[in-house]
């Protein structure tokens, strides 16, 4: 096969990367480099200068050893659900490695884990969980990288009683700066695997993650649906029910406003509704119980029943495929009636307001106790986390999406914790914000031991203690 090449990108730092991967590496020019640069939120407009598709570790630690010759960076991405704040800082001397090639999931029953590549997503894990009458702590979409969730936190179903799946990870395998393949665990690299459990995509390339499964087989879960004009009583219930309900039960509040679109359920199309969805491991009986509060207030739809555990992954109906989205987070230390009147105004029946939805997501329980051997994200201290998102089809309403998703974060500004969870932080955040003092300082030495000379680009940037001759913040 011949490759015509201009002179331009025949000169580049990238050009000596040709050939690796197979040949699967696309630079700017290519015919294969705009499909090779999307990311799963097709409204971030990433250019970097090279995008590389490894099948192996070794292939993987090709490409950071020839990068770092080439003096480039390296940005590890899945899919990239959240790639804004990677494109933000700056991607023209900078390899993407893509990992969706490597998408194996292996579930070992004896030792009680799931083993994956670092490119798979979360469908393939739960049906091997499944598969042996077992559960992982999976995300509320079946098309997430199971990398980027589990390093930056991870918030699932059956967080409030089994807490973040970053505390599930049992092992970590990835490429470091030096282009070594390198395993950490509780007793190979411990500091590393410390850092990695919520320190996210700064320290290197993954290429496989093995986690603990659960004996869960079957859950009592679903979801409750009103008009959205019943907002104000749903969302009074649930804030002042949702900070001290027992560990078993994890739930979620949206406020959406739905397209008319044909692909939609005819529940949804079209509609503005508010929909409570969760799950409770435990009986019927108890589920019952725990939800008897919500269920009062006379749902039109109420699905609530005992399901299969992997029927879970699609419960939140999050759109699969890939979408161009604006939005915005903040972390809640509280949600009382002021909380609820500006939830109400900014999104409730009355709003003028571009957004497709406006979440609240029930934290507390196992997820706001650290968790004895977590890593360096051990625990979220908030009882809610706010995330609210628009359809940014156009760059003129994503730019509407995005400063009305941002008017309701700072509406919620009073009752605000000043935290982050970095996963939902899809712009710029400062970092800083998602840890504490101590171990934010132990993420900048753990990233300039395994990464000396500043390689790894990650979505939210931990730095090396020194940079540019100046210690860093």
């Amino acid at each position: 096969m011949t490759i015509e090449l201009s002179l331009e990108t025949a000169t580049t730092p990238a050009a000596h990367l040709r050939g690796l991967c197979g040949g699967n590496i696309h630079l700017p020019g290519d015919p294969g480099y705009d499909a090779a640069r999307l990311p799963w939120n097709v409204a971030v407009d990433q250019r970097p200068a090279a995008v590389a598709f490894p099948r192996t570790a070794q292939e993987v630690a090709q490409v950071v050893r020839r990068a770092g010759e080439a003096g480039l960076r390296v940005a590890p991405q899945s899919t990239g659900h959240n790639a804004g704040p990677l494109a933000a800082q700056g991607l023209d001397d900078v390899v993407v490695v893509r990992t969706s090639e490597m998408s194996m999931a292996i579930a070992d029953p004896v030792r009680g884990i799931v083993r994956v590549e670092g490119g798979t997503l979360w469908e393939p894990a739960v049906d091997a969980a499944a598969a042996h009458g077992q559960a992982v702590l999976h995300g509320s979409s079946p098309d997430v990288g199971i990398a980027g969730y589990s390093l930056g936190g991870g918030i699932g179903w059956y967080a409030r009683k089994l807490g973040l799946a970053a505390n599930s990870l049992t092992a970590v395998e990835l490429v470091i700066g030096d282009g070594s393949v390198v395993r950490a665990d509780a007793n190979t690299n411990p500091e590393l695997f410390w850092a990695v459990r919520g320190g996210g995509g700064n320290f290197g390339v993954v290429t496989a993650l093995e986690f603990r499964m659960y004996p869960i087989e079957t859950a009592y879960a679903g979801i409750l649906l009103w008009d959205l004009a019943d907002l104000e009583p749903v969302l009074r219930e649930w804030s002042a029910w949702a900070p001290g309900a027992p560990d078993e039960i994890t739930t979620s509040l949206r406020a959406l406003r739905m397209p008319p679109m044909p692909e939609l359920p005819d529940f949804l199309r079209g509609r503005q509704v508010v929909v409570i969805d969760g799950a409770v491991i435990g009986s019927d009986e108890r589920g019952a119980q725990l939800i008897a509060g919500l269920r009062a207030l006379r749902p039109q739809i109420d699905t609530f029943a005992r399901v299969p555990a992997k029927s879970l992954v699609r419960l939140h109906m999050d759109p699969e495929g890939g979408a161009p989205f604006a939005s915005d987070s903040t972390m809640l230390g509280s949600f009382p009636d002021g909380a609820v009147d500006a939830f109400l105004t900014e999104v409730g029946p009355d709003a003028d307001t571009s957004l497709l939805m406006a979440e609240l997501r029930q934290l507390g329980g196992a997820l706001g106790r650290p968790h004895e051997g977590g890593g360096a994200l051990s625990q979220l201290d908030a009882p809610f986390v706010s995330f609210a998102g628009a359809i940014a089809a156009t760059p003129e309403l994503g730019a509407q999406g995005h400063a009305d998703a941002v008017r309701l974060t700072q509406a919620l500004a009073p009752y605000s914790n000043g935290r982050q969870y970095l996963n939902f932080a899809e712009n710029v955040v400062d970092a800083r914000t998602a840890y504490a003092d101590r171990a934010w300082l132990q993420l900048k030495g753990i990233r300039s031991a395994v990464d000396p000379h500043g390689i790894f680009v990650s979505n939210h940037r931990v730095p090396r203690l020194f940079e540019k001759g100046r210690v860093t913040d």
